[in-house]
C-alpha cells in the first residue's frame, strides 16, 4: 500500500502524477525530451538507459514500464534488454552503448563516481559530448523517477502485458507529455 492515499488503479508514477498533476507537466515534459529525442542517442537507446539504472536501483515499475518501451523500439534482437540488464558487458550491443552504460551505472551510484577515464573510453567508442552529456542525464533523473515512486511505495502490478499495452501506448499514442492521467 502506498505511503499516501493514491488511486490504486494508476500503478507507479502515473499515480503520482494523478495526485500532484502540477509536478506532472515539468516531470512529464522532462521525461519526453530525455526519452523520445533522437538527436545523438536513439530512442531505444535512452530507454534503455532508464532501463538499465531503474534496474540497479531495484524500481520495480520503471524497469518493467521502461523496458517494456525499450523492446518496443529494439525489436531487431530478442531478449536484447534481459541480457543488459543480466550482464551489459556481454550483452550484443556495440561498444559505445556499453562505454555510455558503464557511465550510467557510476551516475547511479552517485555524480562524483563518474570519471574522467570512463568518459574517455565512451569517446574513443564513438560517443559525442551530446551521448555523454544525455547519458548522465537520463542516468540522473531516473535516479530521481526511481526515488520518486519507490519512496511512496506505489502500486507496481505484477502483469507483464500490462507493462508491455502501456509501453506499446508510449511509443504509438502518447509519448511522455500525453501520458499524463486526466
Amino acid at each position: 500500500m502506498a505511503h499516501i492515499h493514491l488511486s490504486e488503479q494508476l500503478p507507479g508514477i502515473r499515480g503520482l502524477m494523478a495526485f500532484r498533476p502540477e509536478t506532472a507537466t515539468p516531470l512529464n515534459a522532462l521525461a519526453e525530451i530525455l526519452l523520445r529525442s533522437d538527436e545523438g542517442l536513439s530512442k531505444g537507446e535512452r530507454e534503455l538507459i532508464a532501463t538499465f539504472v531503474s534496474s540497479l536501483n531495484d524500481c520495480f515499475f520503471c524497469k518493467n514500464i521502461h523496458g517494456a518501451v525499450a523492446r518496443f523500439l529494439l525489436p531487431e534482437q530478442e531478449n536484447l534488454v534481459d541480457k543488459v540488464l543480466r550482464d551489459y558487458q556481454t550483452a550484443p550491443i556495440s561498444s559505445r552503448m556499453k562505454s555510455l552504460l558503464a557511465i550510467a551505472e557510476q551516475v547511479q551510484l552517485g555524480g562524483k563516481f563518474v570519471d574522467a577515464d570512463t568518459v574517455e573510453l565512451a569517446r574513443l567508442a564513438g560517443a559525442s559530448d551530446l551521448e555523454i552529456h544525455d547519458t548522465v542525464l537520463i542516468a540522473a533523473a531516473f535516479c530521481m523517477f526511481n526515488r520518486y515512486v519507490d519512496g511512496l511505495n506505489t502500486f507496481a502490478p505484477d502483469d507483464p502485458d500490462m507493462y508491455r499495452e502501456r509501453g506499446r501506448k508510449i511509443v504509438e499514442e502518447t509519448g511522455y507529455v500525453g501520458s499524463s492521467p486526466k
